[in-house]
């Protein structure tokens, strides 16, 4: 992957696929302790974007995979990682980009989308809209201690293992991943509302921590939703998932 600096100096790691074509691109983002191999390579979307005639970029958030691991909540705030992505868009001199984002991707995402002109459309994974109303401050505390534990067995509460499981699963900086639940990032739902663009919510049917993608979608003024098979880790290896992105982004 490739390299660049954004706005405060913090190294991103991104990478690149396909031909430029008149459509633009596709810019992908990844979820929380995932990389954009994780998410989007190994599964053959990427591929499956590229063979659809898309050009497609896809980033590893700060704090994650090749990218720079600060473990300062301040260099998280902000939305800083949605300001990572507008760098990127100007990096690459991108016009007419649209979007996908998978479970804190898909959040990244309408960060994004709500104040840069240059995205056409978005994709939303493995995301829904009780995170938005309720803020989520306990819980992402309780996610933060679960990854700072030293021992994991002293993790009492289940969802917040089940995130520390999965980091070292896939070999995150787990110091780092707490950092970001303590930056106190997020979105309102009137920023969500005001959004006037095509956008596609797609959850899992068993995805019991985002839920009804409905639930996000009727937030966004025409916005379409979907329930593919499987969980909320399952659901983008899904042919179904697959899909839906690729039809999404040839539509």
């Amino acid at each position: 992957m490739e390299r660049y600096a954004s706005f405060d100096g913090t190294q991103i790691a991104y990478g690149t696929a396909g031909e430029e074509p008149s459509a633009g691109a596709v810019l992908l983002h990844h979820g929380f302790a995932s990389t954009s191999q994780i998410n989007w390579v190994r599964p053959g979307l990427v591929d499956a974007l590229t063979e659809a005639g898309r050009r497609v970029v896809f980033i590893d958030a700060r704090g994650h995979g090749e990218s720079a691991h600060p473990h300062d909540p301040a260099a998280y705030s902000n939305n800083a990682m949605a300001t990572d992505v507008r760098a990127l868009i100007d990096h690459l001199d991108l016009e007419g980009v649209d979007m996908a984002g998978y479970s804190m991707g898909s959040f990244v995402t309408l960060a994004v989308a709500s104040d840069e002109p240059r995205i056409k459309s978005i994709f939303l994974g493995g995301a829904g809209a009780a995170q938005i109303r309720t803020g989520g401050a306990e819980w992402a505390t309780a996610i933060a201690e679960a990854l700072e534990a030293d021992d994991p067995s002293t993790i009492t509460n289940a969802s917040a293992k089940a995130f520390r499981n999965f980091a070292d699963a896939t070999g995150q900086d787990r110091l780092a991943l707490a950092a970001i639940q303590r930056s106190g990032n997020s979105l309102s739902e009137e920023l969500v509302s005001s959004l006037r663009l095509p956008a596609l919510v797609v959850n899992g049917e068993k995805d019991t921590l985002v839920g009804d993608p409905g639930s996000l979608a009727a937030l966004i003024d025409g916005a379409r939703s979907l329930v593919v098979p499987g969980d909320h880790l399952s659901a983008v290896v899904k042919p179904e998932f697959r899909d839906a992105l690729v039809s999404w982004a040839t539509s």
